[in-house]
């Protein structure tokens, strides 16, 4: 029998798509969680827990003992925080985190390392040109640690590659569906849902289904080509479009007003000084709003063709979604 599959961030939003996936397919898996972390899964999954700090290890022994008998590892562990803009808990984890990951792939010899990244890494387009993963890096006029540190990661990642270490890399989009427990990106529906955001920016982004990212990213264990990256989206939508279809699912008014770029970055720099002055972050930052102004429009063309990355409309993922939270009464 194989030996398990070593999912890293397995109780995050993607981290647990990534799990039933691989259950589904009859993997045996090692779920990563931090210490204190309660078992998120069904007993029978048989899922095998460890707990461990990936960004700051108890010991190298300690460390290595989490991948003995792994066949293979998803390295999907990783901090998303975008406010603050600047936090060093966020390169520890993405850029540190990833070193350890790595670590751990080149002890157990695994036949294949799968590194979960995101799109935001490459330079974006817009909707008739969509970005690829040949552009770029764009991001860096935001002044983001995260987009900075997963720049950083991948190039790891890919230097692992050149070094012989069977590594592919995926870099999901804006994604959305059930299970978002925190939640995370999904919030936006619940934001949307309540209300609470009266207008739309200019810019816009690309949305995913969180299930295609999981069933891609387990087929990256056995397809795609090493050392190679993998955009994992499907559809480019502007804000004022994705407000609108998200609201008419959701049952309530859409936001109505645009929100000029210059006012969205005027916020956004009041905010910064609310936060300098209270110690407090504020509702978002400078660099959220620049990334709010600007269409982050990607295409997924290389991994609908080597990954088989299913696209599911975008609508039907906001549909569980919604469904998901009143079930478990976030709504």
């Amino acid at each position: 029998m194989p030996g398990p599959v070593l999912v890293t961030g397995a109780n995050g939003f993607l981290g647990r798509h990534l799990v039933a996936e691989l259950v589904r397919r009859g993997h045996p898996v090692r779920a990563l969680l931090r210490p204190g972390t309660a078992p998120p899964f069904p007993a029978e999954w048989n899922v095998e827990y460890c707990e461990e700090d990936l960004a700051r290890p108890a010991s190298p022994a300690r460390l290595l003992s989490l991948v003995a008998g792994c066949e293979s590892i998803i390295h999907a562990a990783a901090l998303a925080q975008v406010n603050p803009a600047r936090n060093p808990a966020v390169g520890l984890m993405n850029i540190g985190g990833t070193e350890n990951a790595l670590r751990l792939a080149r002890a157990a010899g695994v036949r294949r390392f799968v590194y979960v990244g995101t799109a935001n890494v490459f330079g974006f387009g817009t909707r008739q040109q969509p970005g690829d993963e040949t552009r770029p890096y764009a991001g860096q006029r935001y002044g983001l640690d995260y987009m900075d540190s997963k720049v950083a990661a991948t190039e790891l990642v890919r230097l692992a590659a050149d070094e012989g270490l069977p590594a592919v890399l995926v870099h999901p989009t804006f994604m959305l569906g059930p299970g978002d427990v925190k939640p995370t990106s999904n919030a936006l529906l619940l934001e949307l849902y309540h209300g609470r955001l009266p207008g739309y920016p200019p810019g816009g982004k690309n949305y995913v289904h969180v299930r295609d990212v999981a069933v891609a990213t387990v087929n990256a264990l056995t397809m795609g080509r090493v050392g190679e990256s993998y955009i994992l989206g499907n559809e480019n939508l502007s804000y004022r479009e994705a407000f609108t279809l998200f609201s008419n699912c959701l049952g309530v008014a859409a936001p109505r007003w645009p929100i000029p770029s210059g006012a969205a970055t005027i916020y956004g720099q009041l905010c910064d000084v609310k936060t300098w002055l209270t110690g407090r972050s504020a509702q978002l930052n400078a660099a959220m709003a620049a990334v709010a102004n600007d269409g982050h429009y990607f295409t997924a063309r290389k991994a609908v063709a080597e990954l088989a990355l299913p696209q599911t409309p975008i609508i039907e993922a906001v549909a569980e979604s919604f469904a998901w939270f009143k079930a478990h009464h976030y709504v």
